[in-house]
């Protein structure tokens, strides 16, 4: 009687596998964790508040040169003369209207980003490859449509406070005036010039930030995987960001600042208030106040995105 003896299956190992041209595979790396949107939120609210704190004397200056109340005067003439006018309290006139609205604004802008990442991700099926810059800007652009919401009653509230000799006590009264007066049709005057002003900003914006970050990163040898940029690389990128979005801005500005600004009646729209532009000062009009604007944006800019790092580095353990 012969005896057969019992074979035990054997198990490849990963040198037999290799032996044999088969190679063993390879575990997969988990995707990488999205960051929290409520992060996104919360450090965009404290970016903003940076931005009206160091930005608002040259804003304020801005507003007076495109609104006509103040004529030939260089950028540093008003802010003297608002100076000896008005002293220190003068050149924050009207801070009230952007600081309270500003955290909120500036966090639903960077929440607004945030999502237009995801609204890019999903639609060209890019869960996990970092974003192209061109695809940065399509998201910041998306951003401007849920900020415009909070933007635009702020900002005109903010411009009518902004012209000298108003006849508002502050925002309160100037919010209830308004309200009394036109309803919210007009506390929201100036919408959709508000929304043609910051789409194209927002892209800009965004837009230039990433892409001053990433060329930082290549020149300086940086893997942005894994390194961060100095706090002083964040601050060019946010001041460079700042004057790309005010140099794209600043024609849609000038036209809302008048419309905002000025009396009910004044003007019926929109091309009304670009034909009178046209017709008294022609195309340098639509620049007017540029040089305060660019001022402002590099410092004020800066800021925000500093401050914005800051914070989600911070706020890191809510992801």
């Amino acid at each position: 009687m012969s005896s057969t003896a019992a074979t035990t299956p054997t198990i490849p190992s990963p040198t037999m596998a290799s032996s044999e041209g088969t190679k063993p595979k390879e575990l997969a790396k988990p995707a990488p964790k999205q960051e929290s949107a409520l992060k996104s939120f919360l450090s965009g609210g404290f970016g903003g508040v940076c931005i009206v704190l160091v930005g608002h004397p040259l804003d304020l200056v801005k507003v007076r040169m495109q609104t006509g109340v103040v004529k030939g005067n260089s950028v540093f003439g008003v802010l003297g003369k608002t100076m000896r006018n008005e002293g220190i309290a003068g050149l924050y006139r009207g801070v009230s209207a952007p600081l309270l609205a500003v955290s909120p604004m500036f966090a639903v802008s960077f929440w607004g980003y945030d999502m237009g990442q995801r609204i890019v991700r999903w639609y060209d099926d890019q869960p996990v490859a970092p974003l192209s810059i061109s695809q940065c800007v399509i998201a910041g652009g998306l951003s401007a449509i849920p900020t415009t919401a909070l933007m635009a009653p702020s900002e005109r509230i903010k411009c009518l406070l902004q012209v000298p000799n108003h006849p508002y006590k502050g925002f309160l009264d100037c919010t209830t005036q308004v309200l009394r007066q036109g309803g919210v049709r007009s506390l929201f005057k100036g919408t959709a010039l508000t929304l043609m002003r910051d789409t194209p900003g927002s892209m800009a914006w965004f837009g230039v930030y990433e892409y001053a970050k990433k060329e930082m990163m290549r020149v300086q040898g940086i893997d942005p995987a894994t390194g961060t940029l100095s706090p002083l690389a964040v601050l060019t990128a946010g001041g460079l960001a700042g004057m790309a979005c005010w140099t794209v801005a600043i024609p849609s500005d000038v036209l809302k600042s008048r419309y905002q600004s000025a009396p009910e009646g004044t003007y019926t729209g929109l091309m009304h208030v670009y034909s009178e532009v046209m017709k008294t000062e022609g195309i340098g009009g639509f620049f007017t106040g540029i040089r305060p604007a660019l001022i402002r944006a590099f410092p004020a800019n800066a800021a925000c995105f500093f401050g914005m790092e800051v914070a989600r580095k911070a706020l890191a353990f809510l992801d």
